[in-house]
């Protein structure tokens, strides 16, 4: 068997992926370190699960080459999926057996000795702050205690590399927040990470890297601040106006605020100016004679990129 290039775990050059005539995956390279925690956004139908489903070594490659640990899934499917721990988007989790039965169930399935199962399911409990529920029927917990028992389930074979398919959806945000530092435990213990979110906080908070990916393609690639520095401003200043009949459309407002800022956005309530200094815009605004009804100054995030880069369509 081929052995992984240093320290690449992952590595897709000309990655597509098929179905009949839609290609839903078009030809994307990428590349995933040992250690790193990697992050996959775009919009809805964008390829993201395709792409993970193939990482995964359970959906097969249309096209292009993809090695993971430096082996062909092709053909070392089983041993590629023996080290890897897999979050599928939906919880999997048999609901009529108890946590702790989950995990001890799940470990048999990798072959593991009953008394290293008990073992490494205790410590996962406690990992998943699920040790007082051990007993309990899984029918019976939280959203975010299932998720938190999916994550501990994953890691039951002490996994290489660990796969997550927006793991916080749907979580209130408390559950959020835990989940995330239960990731952020992973990362500093070298489990290398790959995630798929919706979230654009949660792949800035958690995501050394990511790329964003639309229609197929990769679109972008870098750091969290790599990508707001590289594709928006420093600030974004946003406007909402008076709505009156008889009074100008964003779009109108937009076209007098030329020249104020980097750009101008207009959407239905408001008007957006990317600027690196949003106070200085502000200013401008009111050197120009306009009185918007309210003003905020915030910093540019990764949602703002996200959004120029894909559109603000809805997409179903």
């Amino acid at each position: 068997m081929a052995a992984a290039t240093d320290d690449l775990l992952i590595e897709a050059r000309g990655l597509t992926k098929r179905f009949g005539e839609f290609e839903a995956v078009r030809g994307i390279d990428l590349a995933v370190h040992r250690g790193e925690l990697f992050g996959f956004l775009g919009p809805n139908g964008a390829g993201k699960s395709s792409t993970m489903r193939m990482i995964a070594a359970v959906s097969p490659v249309s096209g292009g080459t993809l090695r993971i640990f430096g082996l062909d899934p092709r053909t070392h499917g089983p041993h590629i999926r023996g080290r890897l721990g897999v979050v599928p988007q939906l919880d999997t989790l048999d609901q009529e057996l108890s946590v702790e039965e989950n995990l001890r169930i799940y470990g048999r399935y990798f072959d593991l000795p009953r008394a290293e199962c008990r073992r490494r399911t205790a410590e996962l409990l406690e990992f998943a702050r699920l040790s007082d529920r051990a007993g309990s029927v899984v029918d019976t917990l939280s959203g975010g205690m299932k998720r938190r028992l999916s994550i501990a389930r994953s890691l039951i074979n002490r996994p290489e590399l660990l796969l997550l398919d927006e793991p916080t959806t749907g979580l209130d945000p408390q559950a959020r927040h835990l989940l995330w530092d239960r990731l952020y435990r992973l990362k500093q213990e070298g489990v290398t990470q790959v995630l798929t979110t919706h979230y654009m906080d949660e792949a800035e908070q958690l995501c050394d890297r990511l790329v964003v990916i639309d229609e197929g393609r990769i679109v972008a690639e870098g750091s969290p601040r790599q990508l707001i520095t590289q594709y928006s401003t420093r600030e974004v200043l946003e406007l909402r106006f008076p709505a009156r009949d008889g009074s100008a459309s964003t779009a109108e407002l937009a076209d007098q605020l030329g020249g104020v800022g980097s750009r101008q956005e207009a959407l239905a309530d408001r008007v957006l100016i990317y600027a690196d200094d949003g106070e200085h815009a502000l200013g401008e605004v009111h050197r120009r004679q306009l009185r918007p009804d309210s003003a905020l100054v915030r910093r540019a995030t990764l949602e703002d990129v996200f959004l120029q880069l894909t559109g603000r369509s809805l997409v179903d």
